[in-house]
């Protein structure tokens, strides 16, 4: 038998409009009247008065909408994206970028990037962040306008201190005369990239496809040259949705990404390097982003045994193995006669201190740890990049031998340059060397041994006691410890015997508070692809900057064990409270310590195991006994083996 109307548009055009009808109806209705018919329940209106705009939304008859003729320019900006097989977007949906969002997913089949659903957009940079410290590619995210641009520049400034590379898009609506009314214009700006250019590599605002085209493969280009560093696309909102269009005769077309070489040291820098490290008496190396790779770390002990010099490993990256006898403490500079900086951050502090001594607040006193005639030469691709607002590039410092190249780069020339500058009757020297390094070595060890030892039994937990329970949860895995925040007296670096260049990702680059759990995340979503086990040590002041990482990380079955540091403070600021308390006589004064006043983390107590529940993950705690910390990890360690993400909040002593 037929239907007697076929068509079902028209159907749902009648229902639609007769349930306006019906609506405009029962709100002229009594309300007695109303409780007692029997019809379907109306929806609630809002308690706030709508709009014009919004009424007409919510209650008129959806118009049919004009059909797009020929191909949405998104779609071209997609295929770009696809020929740099960047793997994943971790981001925070909005309306200025929607064109290209919704080209991502369905003309893109969301591969190639897959879009990763982050509820804030500093979390999405931190999670790009991480993975390219874990994976050596980079990601994309996309931002909205002013707003979302905002959120995420704690981020980008990171990315940008830490020299990693991230691509970042803003959606934007530049037509003042065609762009709606209302929300999206205050949300729009004559130049977003203006919020973040000091602290990225390279931005553009392209005007055509074949424009974009363009900048987005320089910006890939050029975050991925060293010194790395984020970078920024400002994208029309009018041209992600208007169709492709043929220029001059010619369809736009996608440039081939060819990577650039990096740069080396000059050659004649390199043998003065090698003539002062092959001559010296007590040479010390000191590394904080020198490897970019696996291979920079094999070339850093290559040129360390070749020296036996010793190596100060300042963190950054994982640069040198914590096991090598040449491994060496901070103070290792002091008796030094050449130093060897590769990318340093800060070269003032690693030759000089700085003590608040709290005779003049705000003003401290200065000394050498070098003796005067100390040489300094210094390997860094950053004197390429300097820019001039943000102080990230430190105290001045002079070097002797200054070299602007990448060091990785430069170390073969610069270990081929120390074979040939090496006398035979030297060699005998260098030995000797080595064997006072040993012993040094494993004296430095037992003492931090027997440091670590300290309230090992201490209740709330030690961090020396949470940091190795973690590791000897985790020794006999494939392990990579994916960030290491909160201040945990550098416990890790010093115990745990790290000896791949996944086992330690290094820090935020800009110090800022809510990077370690997002950027856990992003390296824990690299990881999973590459088969390792993800493990962070997660401060609680930096996990409530931004909380819902944990979601994303459940939503997208990223299996990650996070291991609370949770000493209820921001305790690097209690210190400086206390300190200048101290300095000024408050205590003996107000008879009491008023240090955690704005510091403290308690009354009422977070119980982060229950908000990572409401999360989706796995977890357990409050864990304030030690001895019951050992069995929660071994439960935790099967919990993300099985692909389930898994925290653990321990309670521990401040540092």
């Amino acid at each position: 038998m037929a239907r007697k109307d076929p068509d079902p548009k028209a159907d749902r055009r009648r229902f639609l409009a007769g349930f306006v009808a019906t609506g405009a109806a029962t709100a002229m209705t009594p309300p007695i009247a109303r409780a007692a018919e029997t019809a379907p329940a109306q929806r609630v209106p809002s308690a706030l008065a709508p709009s014009m705009q919004v009424a007409q939304a919510e209650t008129g008859t959806p118009r049919e909408l004009a059909r797009v003729k020929g191909i949405p320019g998104s779609d071209f900006m997609v295929d770009v994206i696809k020929t740099l097989a960047i793997k994943y977007l971790p981001a925070n949906c909005a309306s200025s970028y929607r064109a290209i969002h919704e080209s991502l997913i369905n003309y893109g089949g969301n591969k190639m990037p897959e879009f990763l659903t982050c509820m804030h957009e500093e979390s999405a940079v931190g999670m790009a962040h991480g993975y390219y410290k874990a994976a050596g590619k980079p990601l994309m995210t996309l931002c909205h306008g002013t707003v979302g641009l905002q959120h995420a520049a704690m981020g980008i400034y990171n990315a940008w201190c830490d020299r990693v590379p991230v691509i970042v898009v803003g959606g934007n609506d530049l037509d003042a005369a065609h762009r709606p009314p209302g929300v999206p214009t205050f949300h729009a700006a004559q130049d977003i990239n203006a919020l973040v250019r000091d602290f990225t590599k390279w931005d553009d605002t392209p005007v055509s496809l074949q424009h974009f085209s363009q900048s987005f493969v320089r910006a890939y280009k050029i975050a991925m040259t060293p010194p790395y560093g984020p970078v920024m696309v400002s994208l029309d909102a009018g041209l992600q949705q208007e169709p492709m269009k043929e220029h001059g005769g010619e369809k736009p077309y996608i440039p081939r990404y060819v990577p650039t070489a990096p740069p080396q040291g000059d050659s004649g820098a390199v043998r003065e390097a090698a003539r002062l490290l092959a001559g010296a008496q007590n040479p010390v190396i000191v590394a904080d982003r020198a490897a970019r790779t696996p291979n920079g770390m094999k070339l850093l002990v290559q040129l360390a045994e070749l020296l036996q010099a010793r190596v100060i490993d300042q963190g950054g990256r994982m640069n040198f193995p914590r096991t090598h006898y040449l491994n060496a403490p901070p103070t290792a500079v002091n008796n030094a006669d050449v130093i060897l900086g590769m990318e340093l951050s800060d070269f003032w502090a690693t030759v000089n201190s700085y003590t608040d001594n709290g005779a003049n607040e705000g003003i401290g006193t200065n000394s050498a740890r070098i003796k005067r005639d100390t040489k300094l030469i210094s390997i860094s691709s950053v004197d390429l990049n300097t820019k001039a607002n943000y102080q990230d590039f430190q105290r001045f410092q002079v070097i002797d031998v200054p070299m602007a190249g990448d060091a990785e780069a430069t170390l073969p020339a610069l270990i081929e340059a120390v074979k040939s500058a090496i006398p035979n009757d030297r060699k005998a020297a260098i030995a000797k060397r080595g064997e006072a390094a040993r012993k040094a070595y494993a004296e430095g060890m037992e003492r931090t041994r027997a440091a670590a030892a300290v309230g090992w039994d201490a209740s709330p937990v030690s961090t020396a006691r949470l940091c190795m329970e973690v590791y000897g949860a985790v020794k006999d895995l494939d392990w990579s410890l994916v960030a290491s925040e909160g201040n945990v007296s550098n416990w890790p670096n010093r115990l745990w015997p790290m000896e791949k260049y996944h086992h330690w990702l290094g820090r935020s680059g800009g110090y800022g508070v809510g990077y370690g759990a997002p950027a856990s995340v992003g390296a824990a979503l690299a990881n999973r692809d590459l088969g390792r086990f993800s493990v962070s040590i997660q401060s609680d002041g930096d996990l409530m900057y931004a909380p819902g990482v944990l979601w994303t990380a459940a939503k997208h079955k990223i299996p990650l064990l996070a291991v609370m540091h949770n000493n209820r403070a921001y305790h690097q600021e209690v210190m400086h409270v206390q300190r200048l308390s101290n300095f000024r006589n408050r205590v003996a004064n107000l008879g009491s310590d008023m240090g955690p006043v704005g510091t403290s983390i308690q009354n009422p107590d977070i119980e982060y195991h229950k908000l990572a529940e409401a999360m989706g993950w796995w977890a357990k705690g409050p864990i304030k006994d030690p001895a019951q910390l050992g069995p929660a990890l071994r439960e935790a360690v099967k919990v993300v083996q099985a692909g389930q993400p898994a925290l653990l909040n321990v309670w521990t002593q401040p540092r």
